[in-house]
């Protein structure tokens, strides 16, 4: 009998199909005693232990001209601008996360010229398990000048954040914090010399709801929304009285208009209360770079409350247009809508090489908000309304109105080079329903 062996290619007996069967059978048992007689060596390998060991996933290093860390500054009484930039520096960065990305560890660096305004922060993150950790040390320090004493602050923060996403667009955080301010006056004269250091202790508690589905079409490019609820409690511990509550909302939508043309709009406002407040100072741009003092980055001239009991300071941007401190107070609300149409990337249906054209973007844009004090804009107890005229022995309280309702048009350009997004903006105020003189604005920093 014969049978097509279609493997090899030829005819095969039935007697050489029973002989290879026959070897096979033998191989077999072969193998069977080997295993038995030394179990050993057909043992499968044994699973190790994981251990978690880190490499380098980010390194940057760079000229730098913003702070590592922006958070309140101390109240200064209208003396100094607020953030003012503390000039170019030294930055360096280093990431490190192990395999399987369950931990992060950074450190970030910033020495300014002078030695003087650095800057160190250290961060580990846990995001092993849905609950995400992360502690946070940051340390600051700053030398402020006015007209009669030179004052140097550090500042020595730890924070504790723990995050709890729902779903990938949408978490809540919460995050404790620590911070010890430390002044000195430095001895430009006796009476500074006798001046004691101060030392503040404050504890502070966030909670924030976070909802993000944008989705990045090119550098500052978005589709989508984003939304963030915060609320936030200070207290500066060993002292009675010494707290205040800050709540405040930022939405943000981004609208396509064609292709990567996008129409972008902003709605923020925030309030503070307590026994203590937060003063917000409103106009100009965030990391506004200025090269010289005319226009003065600070407007002098709209009245601070003194009976506020401000603890701290902040900037309501964007009120492009003004100076900063055009309306001031322990609330604003401002709306900021922006056409941002990428020149170049919009025509060319394919990528391009040169990072400064790829990224070049014309700007058209518009704001419009206002800062006040009481509980309403049109409050009489806006101090807006209320100034204080001193000539010698005479004192004269003022009350008068004014819109207090300002707005702000323009047009600019944004692009990257070496890796610093840039914004040039020109802008001209509205306020009492004249155009004020146009301001340049010159800044780094993605989005609004």
């Amino acid at each position: 009998m014969e049978i097509n062996d279609y493997s090899s290619g030829k005819i095969s007996t039935l007697n050489d199909i029973l002989t290879k069967n026959d070897s096979i059978k033998s191989k077999r048992d072969s193998i069977l005693k080997s295993i038995n007689e030394n179990p050993l060596m057909f043992m499968a390998n044994s699973l190790g232990n994981y251990h978690v060991e880190y490499s380098i996933s980010q390194m940057v290093t760079q000229i730098d001209f913003s702070y590592l860390n922006s958070s309140y500054q101390p109240f200064t009484y209208g003396l100094t601008p607020v953030f003012v930039n503390p000039g170019f520096g030294g930055f360096i960065k280093v990431g490190l996360e192990d395999l399987l990305e369950n931990y992060r560890i950074t450190g970030a660096l910033k020495l300014s010229p002078t030695l003087r305004n650095n800057e160190y922060l250290i961060s580990f993150e846990n995001l092993k398990n849905r609950l995400d950790k992360q502690i946070i040390f940051h340390r600051q320090g700053f030398e402020n000048a006015d007209y009669s004493s030179v004052l140097r602050q550090q500042t020595h923060e730890v924070f504790y954040i723990l995050k709890w996403p729902f779903n990938p667009v949408a978490c809540v955080r919460g995050t404790l914090n620590l911070k010890n301010e430390h002044y000195v006056f430095m001895s430009t004269d006796m009476r500074n010399l006798l001046e004691p250091n101060v030392n503040k202790n404050w504890l502070g508690v966030k909670g924030e709801f976070i909802f993000d589905n944008t989705r990045n079409k090119g550098l500052n490019l978005y589709y989508g929304t984003r939304l963030k609820l915060f609320a936030e409690y200070y207290k500066q511990l060993d002292v009675k009285k010494k707290d205040f509550t800050v709540l405040g909302i930022d939405i943000r939508n981004y609208q396509k208009i064609s292709k990567t043309f996008i129409w972008a709009n902003r709605i923020a406002a925030s309030t503070s209360f307590g026994h203590q407040k937060l003063v917000y100072y409103m106009g100009g741009v965030d990391n506004w770079i200025k090269f010289n003092n005319e226009p003065p980055m600070f407007n002098t001239e709209t009245p601070i409350a003194t009976d506020q009991n401000y603890a701290y300071q902040t900037l309501a941007t964007n009120m492009r247009g003004f100076n900063q401190n055009i309306r001031n107070g322990n609330s604003f609300a401002v709306i900021n809508s922006e056409l941002r149409f990428p020149v170049f990337k919009y025509f060319f249906n394919r990528p391009l090489k040169s990072d400064l054209i790829s990224n070049f973007q014309l700007i058209g844009y518009g704001d419009i908000g206002t800062a006040w004090t009481g509980k309403s804009p049109y409050s009489e107890n806006n101090s807006l309304f209320n100034r204080t005229i001193v000539r010698g022995p005479i004192v004269m309280r003022v009350q008068y109105q004014i819109n207090p309702i300002v707005g702000g048009y323009g047009f600019g350009f944004r692009t990257r080079l070496l890796g610093y997004f840039l914004r040039f903006d020109w802008a001209w105020g509205v306020n009492e329903g004249y155009v004020t003189p146009r301001i340049f604005y010159f800044s780094l920093g993605l989005d609004f």
